[in-house]
């Protein structure tokens, strides 16, 4: 099977190192990958969203699977513009369509499908430049912190968590006058949940579907979770406190909700879906949804997957998957980003990495890096993701810890305290 995979982060190394484990694979192509990718793949100078090139590419090269690792090309349809094509008829794709992108694409939609289905999510009201006043008086109903959310897809930046009153009435007017672009063009305010995050992973042929498990990344620059925002400095799976009780809940009201809503609304769905979780007292409710895998989730959940992938995705194209092996890993794999100094802010690009040969007992998985003159360099905030397996979560980040001290560039900076709160 030749195979060719979207994407250049850390979540698409982890993907391509799945499956290039598989038996049916003859061929991986990554587009456009990264110096991780590179030496397990061949790498393919196209973007994720040039839907035109990527098709001459899949025609040109026999492809049997199009994996989609990122959010935009699905948003945008890349399912849709190659199904519209007779000449790809044959293809697999895993991802959405347009129409079940829509649930990452729009907050907006998304909450109006878990309240169409009964899906525990927080209380909330969508706001536009015309209903402001609305938003405001709504505003004042809840207590503090207060949520906003831009609709639409703003890079993970789009989420403001704030204190006062006064700053969200003024912020929800900036989001609205363009402070994220089109992105913010509706805002969704939310009933703020007092709770601990955590993710659950599944893969879906539109019909029945395989838990990947559950995993915890750690979101803020600074130790203890304080700082600014980032795409993920860390994560651990399975999530200690998501034991068999809370495990059945999530699956009995929140998954299998979530696939049968998709059915009910004439959605055909195939591929990864994301449920961003609040653990509320023993009991989930869902904060976003996402169509694609997390970062850096992907490198510790694709690691305790022991199914071949490539078998998975197949039973899931062609709508088997309830019939597909399926086992997951019973170790605990946690996983320790290193970034760029000045992430999440301004940082400099092209700082040499060494050491990672030196690694013992861990997988390295490449982020932000690129060759360049026989080199591997940086080439993003987050660089390089250092995944662990150990009997204990704790035994797991030991081994991270300890493979995180053998690899070094100009300015590294990572958070020492994963896992802190668990």
């Amino acid at each position: 099977m030749k195979v060719l995979l979207l994407g250049s982060g850390g979540r698409e190394h982890a993907l391509a190192w799945k499956i290039n484990q598989s038996e049916r694979l003859t061929k991986l192509y990554v587009a456009p990958g990264n110096a991780g990718t590179a030496e397990i793949a061949e790498n393919v100078n196209i973007k994720v969203t040039d839907f035109d090139a990527l098709a001459t590419f899949v025609e040109n090269n026999a492809i049997d699977m199009l994996v989609v690792g990122p959010e935009d090309p699905l948003v945008e349809g890349v399912r849709d513009y190659f199904e519209a094509d007779a000449r790809f008829a044959h293809l697999m794709i895993v991802g959405p369509g347009k129409a079940g992108a829509i649930l990452e694409g729009s907050k907006d939609f998304a909450k109006e499908f878990m309240f169409r289905h009964h899906i525990p999510t927080a209380g909330y009201l969508t706001v536009t430049k015309d209903n402001l006043e609305k938003g405001f008086t709504f505003l004042e109903t809840l207590k503090p912190p207060y949520v906003l959310k831009a609709d639409g897809l703003a890079a993970g930046k789009g989420v403001l968590i704030l204190e006062n009153l006064e700053e969200a009435k003024r912020e929800l007017e900036l989001m609205l006058g363009g402070k994220f672009g089109k992105a913010g063009n509706q805002v969704v305010i939310e009933e703020y949940l007092k709770g601990i995050e955590l993710s659950v992973f599944a893969l879906t042929d539109g019909k029945s579907y395989k838990i990947l498990g559950s995993a915890k990344d750690y979101k803020r620059i600074g130790e203890g979770d304080v700082g600014l925002n980032t795409g993920g400095m860390g994560a651990v799976s399975p999530v200690p406190f998501a034991n068999d009780e809370f495990n059945r809940k999530v699956e009995e009201r929140i998954v299998r909700p979530t696939i049968e809503g998709l059915q009910k609304d004439g959605i055909d769905y195939k591929g990864f879906v994301f449920f961003g979780l609040m653990n509320v007292g023993g009991d989930p409710y869902v904060i976003e949804y996402n169509v694609r895998m997390g970062d850096p989730e992907t490198e510790v959940v694709m690691p305790r997957l022991k199914t071949d992938i490539l078998a998975l995705f197949k039973a899931m194209a062609e709508g088997e998957l309830e019939q597909a092996a399926f086992e997951l890993d019973d170790r605990f794999c946690t996983t320790v980003m290193l970034v760029s100094q000045g992430y999440p802010g301004d940082y400099e690009k092209g700082k040499e990495i060494t050491g990672v040969s030196d690694v013992k007992g861990s997988i390295v998985f490449h982020a932000g890096t690129k060759l360049a003159e026989g080199k591997v360099v940086t080439n993003g905030g987050r660089v390089i993701a250092v995944s662990s397996f150990g009997k204990t979560m704790r035994e797991a980040l030991a081994q991270s810890y300890e493979n995180v001290a053998k690899i070094h560039f100009e300015g590294m900076n990572f958070r020492r305290d994963i896992g802190f709160d668990l």
